[in-house]
């Protein structure tokens, strides 16, 4: 009996990037711009033994990132960009041996750079996204990928129509494991007819940051600033948006949404607390509501059907069935975990039985890895068996972006907006 090698093995990473697998689809600083010259060639990753990359951003979700990099056999963190040098001290103290720039160009001039990983400010994305895809550099860009829709659709479109490049926006939740089998799951029928969902982001944070100088305190408070930011759900709301749009399979049709000012109050005019509903075809809702005064029940999303409901949070998932749901068989050999008077049948991604009676609701797993590990890992596998079209595409990057910031626009104008078709062409 032949040995097989684990998913992580160098021997089976080395054959498979020479092996016939670039036909998988993709279901499972700042300154002047670059000359205009003939667009550099992709760099495709099938000869290589890692993926040369750098990162663009290193505040806080660059630092995310970067330690996701770390954590990849299959990335080179090699460069850093920031256009403040304490970042850049920050970065070589964490990173011996990496290049720090303040100039995002110099990145994208070193041939030697397959991929850039931007964690800009949103408002300032577009710039260096064209100009990495023009230099023939693969793009994995934060989402929203733009704080304007004109800005999301010059990105789409450059990404559109960069052939043999990779573009994947940074929406965390499809290559999620547990997600994953979530949405398998439900698009089984499993909940039967589904209704209408739910989701929440709690947190007490006053979203402002300090510096020693006044100058880099308006530029690290960009999301306080009415003029540069898309607020609390385009900012963070996108990510459950994202998910609610791709479990229910459809874009909304119209949004309405409400917000105030209800506790930071520091001169602020970016509500900390709001409310949206977006409408869905076939009369499906989702009632979302952020907050950034009260941290209670923390952050999740809830879809019901008319057999069951499920609850997905902390990459974890709960199935509540209806008293007259059919039994679907597997049920009898799963945990069960009670919530107040509610009985929840445990859904474990990749789970033996064994697995599944033995953990607690409230178990934390030490090996398990974050959402954003999960979706830089779907990009490095894209680089080396790829091109193909990445789950969280331009398409999908721009459409959660025109959803993000429209929910916004409704909160500050207490109204509710129509989302037509036309709006999400690119």
């Amino acid at each position: 009996m032949s040995r097989q090698l684990s998913a992580d093995s160098p021997g089976r990473r080395d054959f498979l990037k020479k092996s016939s697998l670039g036909t998988l689809t993709g279901v499972l600083a700042l300154g002047e711009e670059i000359p205009p010259t003939e667009k550099n060639q992709p760099v495709r990753g099938a000869d290589q033994d890692s993926m040369a990359c750098a990162v663009i951003g290193y505040g806080p979700w660059g630092r995310e990132i970067a330690s996701a990099l770390t954590r990849n056999t299959d990335a080179n963190l090699v460069a850093v960009c920031d256009n403040f040098p304490i970042m850049l001290r920050r970065a070589e103290r964490s990173l011996p041996g990496i290049s720090t720039h303040l100039d995002y160009r110099e990145v994208l001039e070193n041939a030697d750079i397959s991929a850039v990983f931007i964690a800009t400010p949103t408002h300032l994305h577009r710039e260096i996204v064209i100009d990495a895809l023009d230099a023939g550099k693969h793009v994995y860009c934060e989402a929203p990928v733009a704080a304007t829709i004109e800005e999301a659709r010059l990105i789409a479109r450059a990404a559109r129509d960069a052939d043999g490049l990779i573009f994947q926006g940074g929406l965390l939740y499809r290559t999620e494991p547990q997600y994953r089998s979530v949405f398998g799951f439900i698009r089984s029928g499993a909940v039967g007819k589904m209704v209408m969902a739910r989701a929440q982001y709690h947190v007490k944070n006053s979203w402002r940051r300090a510096s020693a100088t006044a100058e880099r305190t308006k530029a690290l408070n960009w999301r306080l600033d009415n003029d540069l930011s898309i607020g609390l759900m385009g900012e963070i709301g996108i990510q459950q948006i994202d998910t609610v749009m791709w479990i229910l399979g459809n874009r909304p049709t119209a949004v309405s949404g409400f917000g105030s000012v209800m506790f930071w109050r520091d001169g602020r005019e970016i509500p900390d607390v709001v409310q949206s509903i977006l409408e869905f075809p076939s009369g499906k809702n989702l009632i979302f509501d952020i907050s950034l005064v009260s941290s209670f029940d923390a952050m999740y999303e809830v879809f019901y059907g008319s057999d069951s409901t499920i609850v997905l949070r902390d990459s974890k998932a709960w199935m509540f069935k209806e008293v007259d749901a059919p039994m679907l068989g597997w049920e009898v050999y799963a945990r069960r975990d009670q919530f107040y008077t509610e009985t929840g049948i445990a859904l474990l991604a990749n789970a033996t039985k064994l697995d599944a009676l033995s953990q607690k609701a409230t178990d934390v797993d030490p090996d398990a890895e974050t959402p954003l590990y999960h979706a830089i890992k779907s990009f490095t596998d894209n680089f080396f068996f790829g091109p193909y079209d990445p789950v969280a595409n331009w398409q999908t990057s721009f459409d959660a972006t025109v959803v993000g910031i429209k929910s916004n626009e409704a909160i500050l104008r207490r109204t509710r907006i129509e989302l037509g078709p036309d709006l999400f062409n690119v």
